[in-house]
């Protein structure tokens, strides 16, 4: 079907066409219509997978297709007992997989959900938030810089609206956007200026706009019409675990060739060890290990979102355990950003405002205490109305109380302004914008123009030093003066004064114009300014940033502080927090232009306070740690601070302040813009990693203690101490269970009061590599003394065989508790500490008891039932490794105690 050229209709034929009003957009009635007709404004994904085709991969391994042919020769050599068994394992394993990766896989989606994007859209003449899948033809939508375009849309109001096309054209430069008719038959998307598109992004200025086309009818649905999804790409941490697994393999084929030789050249059974050289090839390698990892990752990540991080990438988790730095904004980060105007300085007077939050109730005082009316002094009442008339926020009424819609240092202003009685709507009704030049990180400035009593105003507010420099005159009780050098110093003193009070400070400005300027710029409109005051604003710290900042210093990441702030404010909430201490470095932002990188990279490592800075500057503070070998966390909300967030090493970008552009940008989302949120997120990194590094010991240790006892034997000449369906039973439950229960350990004492590891450092170090071999060699050496007493003792091989079997099994079973810390003994930690572990340890022990005693288990296993004696050495030995762990244990934290104890004495 021929698609409607929107681009070539007026603004009133869109309107008409697509059945909506202007001014208040469709009735929600109407959208729950026409969601049932064009479905969710969302591009097609792929179906989810069937469980059959998750469970027909499992079955495509290489090692299970090896099974397969083991049990395939079994069958045709007539030992059906075992080809059954040998099947049921298989299938076994093949639903231990699909389970685990449907269990990833649905903690993806509810993550997924949960990351679900926001817009502004008019509907019953109010302007409300709804997710982006819910919009539908006909809606009226309001766009501001930083927003992703969440559909195509005609655009029916633009105010300097740059929009940024790269995806959709491959054009790098922002097109300027305008609401013309295009009149040409067929125009290329790049050219349409008075459209915007689904999954571009506004890059500066504002405007509204009617959805034309949702979902896969827009342009980019059209592209993706066109490609196929691409599998997501394998974390580091897999890629590391897939070379591991194939120097596993190599080693694993060397050593069953081995122990299959030798089998042979000790006279042992053709057949019997084939089958134990297939069984210890499929023991020898944790085939487990991959999906183990995925659903450890997802498993993570979602208790990640629990404390209000939404991991976005998953090598984020991995690079957030050796995170060093960690680059912060102040305003509603560090701080609770409930902004409040407690100040007004005008007429040479600071006057004082009662009223915490944007709860709409206060008084306000002079210098002396007295109560005083606002309106009835004249630049008082000026520069309320400045204010409010300035933004772009307004304060609604909720359940949850009054909430700022926009910005909330804009709301503070709007809020202000209603305790002196000038309600927002009726000050706008009243004075209304003509024209605007949108606030811009850069010149931290933004300008509106209105119809006043006395003809045409335009207000200017921004950063106090930026926006005096641009003010030649200044209003006082006596009516304008210049304003000269003294007086220029004399404001930047109180700004000053305010600033290191912890006080934010905005400055304002007015003009007085003939007529309105038709396109009105920076350079023209924001020169020549009559100064009107300076608002101080309050913003007091978040109660837990301080805890957070602590802990993230005793786990050896420094904390920065990055602001556009004044250097005085900034230091002073730095100060609070226990961000900058005496001797650290401050930077502005002027200083940062004025250096190269490498003079950068000298100052970058003993700066905690960057101040009046740009979104720009914070690459370069980025760039400069990097240089110098640091791991960088950067938080950011702005489209400007998309290019930071992209190149830290973990970008975070603020979920409710947070534009899309940022967020799109950001390897994590703060649903809570809070900075204790990073530092939680960074002890969850850590804990998913050394878990990850705890099922890899335990699941490598219980392998090399199966090659070990095997190896062992045959070439002592005693035979193998465990049949081939005993090894397949064996890597079937003490392997699975527990190393997945191990992946859920809770984070171990002290985790953040380690320095980070080094983003070099392999899963094998610090002594993980050498205690695995130690701990599989015990583990072996104790079933083959099991096996060998049995033997002594003149039990039947049936019965050895058992012996050996119930030793690994239960010595393995209760390794696993042995592995939950490298330093930290069982007992200060508390066995049920980990309750996945508990049920883990319950389940493989019934599992491992009911081949030995049930029937017609023990027939197919080839056990039998064992004399209280035997018992006894069986779980006597299996307790042996929990007694050499301990030790072991003991003997770290000594030498660890002595090595403090020696660098502290020198």
């Amino acid at each position: 079907m021929q698609k409607k050229k929107w681009y070539a209709l007026d603004i009133a034929q869109v309107s008409h066409e697509l059945n909506s009003d202007l001014e208040k957009g469709l009735e929600n009635q109407e959208v729950i219509s026409r969601l049932k007709d064009h479905g969710p404004n969302s591009l097609k994904e792929p179906p989810p997978r069937s469980l059959l085709s998750m469970f027909m991969d499992q079955l495509k391994e290489v090692l299970v297709l090896i099974l397969i042919g083991a049990a395939v020769i079994s069958g045709a050599l007539g030992e059906w007992e075992d080809t059954i068994v040998i099947l049921i394992i298989v299938v076994l394993n093949a639903a231990l997989g699909v389970f685990q990766e449907y269990k990833a896989e649905q903690a993806l989606k509810a993550l997924k959900a949960m990351t679900k994007a926001f817009v502004k859209v008019k509907r019953d003449g109010k302007v409300t938030q709804t997710e982006v899948e819910n919009l539908v033809p006909g809606d009226v939508i309001l766009l501001d810089a930083g927003d992703s375009v969440p559909a195509d849309a005609r655009l029916i109001e633009a105010a300097s609206l740059r929009v940024n096309e790269a995806a959709l054209t491959g054009e790098s430069v922002p097109v300027e956007k305008d609401l013309k008719i295009i009149e040409a038959k067929e125009v290329p998307v790049g050219d349409r200026k008075n459209m915007v598109f689904m999954g571009t992004t506004v890059t500066g200025g504002r405007g509204q706009a009617m959805v034309t086309e949702t979902g896969m009818n827009t342009e980019l649905g059209r592209i993706a019409q066109m490609l196929q999804e691409t599998p997501p790409d394998p974390t580091p941490l897999q890629q590391q675990l897939a070379k591991l697994g194939r120097t596993l393999g190599i080693a694993a084929g060397a050593i069953v060739a081995v122990v299959f030789l030798t089998g042979l050249l000790r006279g042992e059974n053709l057949l019997e060890m084939f089958m134990t050289a297939i069984a210890l090839a499929v023991a020898a390698i944790p085939e487990g290990l991959p999906s183990v990892v995925t659903i450890v990752l997802a498993l993570g990540v979602t208790r990640m979102s629990h404390r209000r991080a939404i991991i976005r990438k998953l090598p984020a988790v991995e690079t957030l355990g050796v995170a060093t730095y960690i680059c912060s904004d102040k305003t509603g980060t560090l701080t609770k950003n409930e902004m409040t105007v407690t100040g007004l300085y005008v007429n040479g007077s600071l006057w004082k405002v009662t009223g915490t939050g944007y709860q709409p109730e206060g008084e306000f005082y002079n210098v002396q205490g007295d109560k005083i009316a606002p309106l009835a002094e004249k630049n008082i009442e000026l520069m309320l109305l400045g204010g409010t008339l300035n933004s772009d926020a307004r304060l609604e009424l909720t359940s949850k109380g009054y909430e700022i819609i926009g910005d909330p240092t804009e709301g503070a202003l709007v809020v202000a302004a209603i305790k002196a009685e000038l309600e927002k709507e009726d000050v706008v009704k009243k004075h209304p914008r003509l024209q605007e030049i949108p606030f811009d990180s850069a010149r931290k400035m933004m300008t509106t123009f209105h119809q006043m009593n006395e003809g045409i105003y335009s207000f200017t507010k921004g950063a106090p030093d930026v926006l005096l420099a641009r003010c030649k005159e200044l209003v006082t009780q006596q009516g304008t003066v210049t304003l000269n050098k003294e007086i220029h110093k004399e404001l930047l003193e109180v700004n000053s004064k305010l600033a290191s009070q912890g006080q934010r400070v905005l400055a304002l400005a007015m003009r007085k114009w003939p007529e309105v300027p038709a396109n009105p710029t920076s350079e023209t409109a924001e020169a020549d300014l009559t100064f009107v005051g300076f608002f101080a604003i309050q913003d007091p710290p978040r109660p837990e940033a301080k805890e957070a900042v602590a802990v993230s210093r005793s786990a050896g990441i420094r904390t920065v502080m990055i602001t556009g702030d004044h250097q005085d404010t900034a230091v002073a909430i730095a100060k609070e927090l226990d961000i900058w201490r005496p001797g650290d470095g401050i930077l502005t932002g002027i200083q940062l232009e004025q250096m190269s990188l490498e003079e950068l990279k000298k100052h970058v490592n003993n700066t905690t306070v960057y101040a009046r800075v740009s979104p720009e500057h914070k690459l370069r503070i980025v760039d400069a740690l990097k240089a110098n070998g640091q791991v960088v966390a950067m938080t950011g909300d702005g489209v400007n601070d998309a290019p930071a967030l992209k190149r830290a090493d973990i970008g975070a970008a603020m979920g409710i302040t947070g534009t899309e552009v940022a967020k799109e940008a950001s390897d994590m989302v703060l649903l809570d813009d809070n900075f204790a949120t990073i530092v939680n997120a960074v002890e969850e990194g850590r804990t998913i990693y050394n878990n990850i590094r705890k099922s890899i010991q335990y699941l490598l240790s219980c392998n090399t203690g199966e090659i070990v006892a095997i190896f062992s034997s045959i070439l002592l000449g005693l035979g193998s101490p465990l049949t081939p369906i005993q090894i397949l039973w064996l890597n079937l439950v003490t392997d699975g269970p527990p190393a997945l229960a191990l992946g859920l350990e809770p984070p171990e004492k002290g985790v953040m009061k380690k320095q980070p590891r080094s983003p070099k450092e392999g899963v094998f170090a610090g002594g993980v590599g050498k205690d695995i071999l130690i701990q599989g060699a015990a583990i072996g050496l104790l079933s083959l003394a099991s096996y060998w007493i049995a033997l002594k003792w003149g039990r039947t091989l049936e019965e050895a065989h058992t012996m050996a079997f119930v030793t690994m099994a239960f010595s393995q079973i209760v390794h696993s508790f042995n592995v939950r810390s490298l330093e930290q003994s069982l007992f200060t930690m508390g066995i049920g500490t980990n309750r996945s572990l508990v049920a883990a340890f319950v389940f493989s022990m019934l599992m491992q008891l009911a081949v030995v005693f049930v029937p017609f288990l023990r027939e197919i296993f080839e056990t039998a039932l064992l004399q209280p004696s035997d018992w006894g050495v069986a779980l006597g030995l299996s307790l042996i490794p929990l007694v050499i762990a301990e030790i072991g244990k003991f003997l770290k934290r000594n030498h660890s105690t002595v090595g403090r104890l020696q660098s502290s004495n020198q």
